[in-house]
């Protein structure tokens, strides 16, 4: 069985069950399923390995024809008490899901890319066998759905892929008391060296306590109970204990940062008056993210983000990828290669990606899949998910930063229409009034409204022989006068908007096409055909994006191949594609530009040339 792994680690129960494995399958492209009562026969006719799409080959079908509406089915049996509740989770369903259990509706989600449950414990019975069945509904050609980097012609073309239709991440059951434990959140504060937790109890009843035995690797720091009055609750306790050496005041102390991802486990225990004890592990990590002065500040210190843009895609799973392993091998290429995050590109990704981006020590920005146009059904559904995304990440310390809105996308006249920039302006304000602990980027890469940072998007390098646009490339990263004033594609801000200070990044640079098995195929920004010729651009590219005096931080595009896009450090099936040591090299002088250069009064041009030869 593919995908074995507890799929959300930021809140663990011992007691679930895995449903991923062989389900029954089929197509419904005259969408006659609930007319004719699918959900109450068993006649679907072939075979899928979830939870992988239709479209993939991990799933046993391997189809890219265009099929919008999809069922599912499978037995499954539980074994439950009369003090039990039982949930049925799905990681998530690309875009609508219905499910029933034995012929009953059970309930609706919409939204491809956030998680979602259901409590089924008056659906089944104590070892009874039941038939759960999953109807998906992809509407392929609706522009107005969160898309992302998913087609919506029926063609992978440009910079957009095979597109990924019903479950693609985890199904799960699990069990717990019926007094538990629904959600906590974590608010660390690090100056005062305190951890806020919240949480809610469902089904409270009066008497019940909730108690936390938070740790420090093996060291028990505390263990503190509370009885609340009603399902709600929080405390405040002091994590860092007015020890110095615990503050990252002398040292990293015990903050999370990229090189020291320090983390704090915590065990729940929910009891009630004569009731089972819930059991849930959990943990979280002390940083602060902020910015002053045109810099952001990682635990108050200015922190230089080196990440690489990071698609999410498999060649062999597309969205999913093909084992909890794929993940750590993704982040650890990229730290050997020098970059302390990625920006999750048009995609939200697993809870286990962040999961080991918290464990591994990984920056990573948040982003959602746009849809293609601006419509209020558009608008509704980024609303929506972003509630999901935010109530279901948010305890990741490795998410310093949320992305709602990429290029324009989904509002393309947000340079000069003021309706596109209120949503903008909302969106901004929404994620900041549900989370006070991130930056937001309103529109990444120009046309931006209100936002924390300033990201500007530049591929504008030119050939190797070109000398004149490379030249200018220079030139306009540069200063941030020079930076704002000669954008690549449209103005940086929209009209009405101008920069304020906010730190500068370049968030989306580079793409050298490199295809090693066949030159001739794929695309890049600019290419090359051997490993030399790859080496020489990478450093050529960076020489010029190093030289800059305002840049605070990069993103290189990208870390893998992707379908027809060759432009990745790793070729599709995540092989370096020169030596790791060679990247991490040149992207160490992005910040020996910034923190060598000014004190020692020498020429950026002369650290590079010196050291890179």
């Amino acid at each position: 069985m593919y995908r074995t792994e507890y799929p959300q680690p930021q809140f663990q129960r011992e007691n679930w069950t895995n449903l991923n494995g062989s389900w029954d399958f089929d197509f419904d492209d005259q969408n006659q399923g609930v007319r004719d009562q699918w959900y109450q026969q068993e006649k679907l006719t072939q075979k899928i390995e979830v939870p992988f799409a239709y479209q993939t080959e991990l799933s046993g079908i391997d189809d890219q024809s265009e099929h919008s509406v999809v069922w599912y089915q499978r037995h499954f049996q539980i074994d439950q008490s009369t003090d039990e509740v039982t949930i049925l989770h799905f990681g998530a369903v690309d875009f609508k899901a219905d499910i029933w259990i034995d012929g009953q509706h059970v309930g609706t989600h919409s939204g491809g890319h956030t998680s979602f449950s259901f409590d089924i414990t008056n659906f089944v019975k104590d070892g009874t066998d039941h038939v759960m069945t999953v109807r998906a509904d992809d509407p392929v050609r609706d522009e107005e759905l969160t898309r992302g980097k998913q087609n919506w012609t029926g063609e992978s073309t440009g910079i957009w892929y095979t597109n990924t239709t019903g479950i693609w991440q985890t199904v799960w059951l699990e069990k717990k008391p019926v007094t538990n434990l629904a959600s906590v959140k974590y608010v660390t504060d690090i100056d005062k060296g305190i951890v806020e937790i919240s949480g809610e109890i469902d089904n409270f009843v009066s008497g019940t306590g909730v108690t936390a035995n938070i740790k420090f690797g093996d060291e028990l720091l505390t263990k503190i109970t509370i009885y609340p009055e009603d399902s709600a609750f929080e405390w405040s306790i002091n994590i860092l204990g007015n020890h110095i050496f615990r503050m990252g005041y002398h040292n990293e102390g015990w903050l999370w940062t990229p090189e020291h991802p320090n983390l704090f486990t915590v065990d729940f225990e929910t009891t009630a008056p004569n009731a089972v004890t819930d059991k849930v592990s959990s943990y979280f990590g002390m940083r602060k993210i902020h910015t002053a002065n045109g810099m952001t500040y990682l635990n108050n210190r200015p922190y230089y983000q080196k990440l690489v843009l990071n698609q999410g895609y498999w060649p062999e799973g597309l969205l999913t990828a093909p084992s909890d392993e794929a993940f750590q091998k993704d982040i650890s290429l990229a730290k050997e290669m020098g970059f302390n995050g990625a920006r999750i590109h048009q995609k939200v990704e697993d809870p286990r990606y962040l999961y080991w981006a918290d464990k591994m020590g990984f920056i990573c920005w948040g982003e959602c899949a746009a849809a293609p146009v601006f419509t209020r059904k558009a608008e509704t559904t980024l609303y929506k998910e972003w509630l999901e995304i935010i109530e279901r990440d948010y305890n990741h310390p490795s998410i310093v930063t949320w992305v709602p809105i990429n290029e324009s996308w989904g509002v393309s006249q947000v340079h000069i229409d003021r309706q596109q920039q209120h949503f903008t302006q909302a969106m901004y304000h929404l994620i900041h009034s549900l989370d006070t602990t991130r930056l937001v980027q309103s529109n990444d890469g120009w046309a931006q409204t209100e936002t924390d940072i300033c990201a500007v998007h530049n591929y504008a390098h030119g050939a190797k022989d070109d000398k004149e646009t490379y030249d200018y490339y220079q030139e306009t990263l540069h200063s941030w006068e020079s930076i704002i004033r000669n954008p690549p594609v449209w103005d940086i801000f929209a009209e009405g908007f101008t920069y304020q200070g906010q730190p500068i990044l370049l968030t989306k640079f580079g793409g050298i096409g490199y295809n090693k098995q066949d030159a001739d195929k794929g695309w890049g920004y600019t290419g090359a055909k051997s490993d030399e010729e790859f080496i020489s651009e990478y450093q050529r590219i960076m020489k010029a994006v190093s030289q800059s005096h305002s840049l605070n931080g990069i993103v290189y595009t990208q870390l893998t191949d992707t379908e027809q896009e060759v432009n990745g450090l790793l070729t599709v099936d995540r092989q370096p594609k020169v030596d790791p040591e060679v990247i991490k090299k040149a992207n160490e002088f992005f910040i020996r530009a910034f923190v060598d250069a000014p004190q020692k009064d020498i020429e950026i041009a002369d650290i590079l040339d010196n050291d890179m030869n």
